[in-house]
């Protein structure tokens, strides 16, 4: 049924599309109509603060990765060090604001309104995100509310599609690189009448790295292969003068190996999408989605090199939708009410073997999980203050958990069935932007938030030899509560500065507590309290230009009376860092060096283990060579920084060496 349902959204309608806009993006032509932009941003958008990445940026980062384009906003991390070619798929929760402790998605990531995390893990299906379909990336910090407000614990990560005036009619790039790595990427983009549609594809794979460093490689180590795929299509109908229909169609495979010959891990998706815009004098918002995903996962003894568990098969899907109106209430105020929806469901199939290869043990684990909410906003503008609030009640429901074994021999052994749960969250969040004088803006805002916890947090435990990490059908949601201030200064032409300070708890923190020798449990902690400040500088001069971003976090776990009070959450750095400069004249040429550091950071919840801090220096050359072709160089971890992402009693995993890439692009 939900394959049907992709087919029939990838090929309805079949002419007259566009794709979506940015903010970020240059003005259009006038004689061409741009199509497949959401709503505008409300005036008190602002308030809350904001990183915008543009489309030059994204297509010219030296990983040629979305996640290495998101770790120029610093306190931007996944779970692990590592990004989507040497992680375990489900590592690839985003998070900001140094709310770590586990895997999970903290911030809420959106394409084209539309959240792309997995229904059963929570992770963010990277190599999915191909940079050049992009127009940009809009990063807020801090607890959301308003449509999809579920899950904007630590922020949203809004990501806008190409659209008519960022893709050529014709594009694609080719690259190889270090260890035998391909990527290649194409797209064709027709107008229609007055809409477009673009068909696009990536395909790339590696021979890998060694993520294990030379002293700790035994026979059974391998590099880190990968190898995986993405097609999609996205188009926009014009309907009568003043709305439009517009349809996403996702499908991708993505296989990894990591550590040991044999530790393979798998993960496909089928998403699609359509959304209705109305621009007339009542604007309306209104989209509904499918996604289809699986994943597995062998895990490797790191004694026996044999296959210890095969969590061979983890099927979910996921249905939401929203709708969002503005009544028309006057040129100086922006309402928005609505709703939103969303179901996750999945199930788990895996099996464990004994040191003789033989099935020891056969369990199924899963459920579902809704969240459907009504929201209502209201922006204001009163002279030079912008005023902005808005409030939200979700009701969610965690039903049809279970966790059943068998023996080797098929006999039962557990048979768990967990209490259906019910529950109302009501949030809100609040605002205010002064245009001071011409050059400074004031900004402070306040706000709540709540996540449900993932099918995978609740029923799927994991290992990651030799540590074993029990899931917890009883957690409770996690929730977040704020407060944040700031300037925006524009004191000479071409030069941005931001500063913000904040403080947000994040109450009921689900994290991997330590429960015994090489075992951990998923628990709701009392809290993780997080304050710091967060920079940023951008700069341009002629053909030179400057962007950079820093992060302090004094992060803590609150368990008053436990061994966790007081210390530093798993997988928190206290400082971040990024810089580019960049050398980009008319003709088109292009040379960049970005620079990223990271500091050291801990291992597990107890702080026994430390990933020492990196810095890592990426360069890009682009050289035109003909009409709207150009060779492009890159370079990641130009100096070979030996990046730590993980070390368990001194057993390390690094991240990915100097790698360097060659390729021609044609089209931009």
């Amino acid at each position: 049924m939900r394959r049907a349902f992709f087919l029939v959204a990838m090929t309805w309608p079949t002419c007259g599309w566009a794709q979506s806009t940015s903010p970020a993006a240059p003005p259009p032509e006038p004689d061409i109509v741009i199509l497949g932009r959401g709503l505008d941003l409300p005036p008190g958008t602002p308030a809350y603060g904001a990183t915008v990445i543009d489309r030059d940026r994204l297509t010219n980062d030296a990983s040629g990765r979305v996640e290495g384009v998101l770790s120029d906003v610093a306190g931007f991390q996944q779970f692990r060090r590592s990004d989507s070619r040497s992680a375990n798929p489900s590592a690839q929760g985003a998070t900001l604001r140094a709310l770590g402790g586990n895997a999970s998605s903290r911030t809420l990531v959106l394409l084209d309104g539309v959240p792309v995390a997995d229904p059963f893990f929570g992770y963010i299906p990277f190599n999915a995100l191909t940079p050049d379909r992009l127009a940009g990336i809009r990063v807020t910090r801090g607890g959301g509310s308003g449509p999809f407000g579920s899950g904007a614990v630590a922020g949203t990560i809004e990501l806008v599609s190409a659209d008519r005036s960022n893709l050529p009619p014709v594009a694609g790039e080719a690259f190889y690189g270090s260890r035998n790595s391909e990527d290649l990427s194409a797209s064709l983009s027709p107008t229609f009448g007055r809409g477009f549609m673009s068909v696009s594809g990536r395909f790339e794979r590696g021979d890998g790295f060694q993520t294990t460093p030379a002293d700790q490689r035994v026979a059974a180590t391998v590099p880190a292969r990968y190898r995986d795929w993405s097609a999609g299509v996205h188009a926009v109908m014009p309907v009568g003068d003043a709305a439009e229909l517009q349809v996403r169609g996702l499908v991708f495979g993505d296989n990894r190996t990591l550590r040991f010959r044999g530790a393979d891990s798998s993960s496909e998706g089928e998403d699609a999408s359509v959304r209705l815009v109305a621009r007339g004098r009542w604007q309306v918002d209104a989209l509904a989605y499918l996604q289809a995903r699986n994943f597995s996962n062998k895990v490797i003894s790191a004694t026996s090199f044999k296959l210890t568990l095969d969590q061979r098969d983890t099927p979910s899907t996921g249905i939401g939708g929203k709708i969002e109106l503005r009544p028309p209430v006057g040129a100086n105020q922006v309402l928005r009410i609505g709703g939103d929806v969303r179901l996750a469901e999945g199930v788990l199939a895996e099996d464990a073997y004994g040191a003789t290869g033989t099935v020891t043990a056969r369990r199924n684990a899963g459920g579902r999980t809704s969240v459907a909410g009504l929201f209502v906003e209201d922006d204001w503008k009163i002279g030079r203050l912008v005023l902005t609030g808005g409030a939200r009640v979700d009701r969610w429901s965690i039903a049809g958990g279970f966790f059943r074994e068998r023996d080797g021999n098929g006999v039962p052994s557990v048979a768990n069935v967990f209490p259906d749960r019910t529950g109302t969250e009501a949030t809100g969040r609040g605002g205010l932007l002064f245009h001071a004088t011409p050059w400074a803006d004031l900004r402070a805002a306040a706000y709540t938030g709540f996540r449900l916890p993932t099918l995978n947090e609740l029923y799927r435990p994991f290992v990651v030899f030799p540590i074993t990490t029990q899931a917890n059908a009883g957690l409770s949601a996690e929730r977040l509560r704020g407060v944040e201030g700031g300037v925006d200064l524009r004191p000479a032409p071409g030069l941005k500065l931001s500063l913000t300070a904040f403080y947000n708890r994040l109450g009921d923190a689900i994290a991997n507590v330590t429960v015994g020798p090489n075992l951990r449990r998923r628990e709701n902690v009392d809290a993780i309290a997080a304050k710091g400040i967060e920079a940023s500088l951008t700069w341009r001069r002629g053909a030179v230009s400057l962007s950079a971003s820093y992060a302090f976090n004094d992060s803590r776990v609150v368990a008053p009376g436990t061994a966790l009070d007081r210390l530093v959450p798993a997988q928190s750095p206290r400082h971040a860092g990024s810089a580019t400069l960049a050398w980009s004249p008319k003709s088109g040429a292009l040379v960049s060096l970005t620079a990223r550091y990271v500091g050291a950071q801990y291992e597990d919840d107890l702080q026994t283990n430390v990933l020492p801090a990196a810095t890592t220096v990426d360069a890009v050359a682009r050289l035109p060579i003909g009409r709207r072709l150009s060779l492009i160089a890159r370079a990641e971890n130009l100096f070979d920084e030996a990046v730590v992402t993980r070390n368990q009693a001194g057993s390390i995993d690094l991240g990915t060496p100097r790698t360097v890439w060659i390729g021609i692009r044609f089209g931009e």
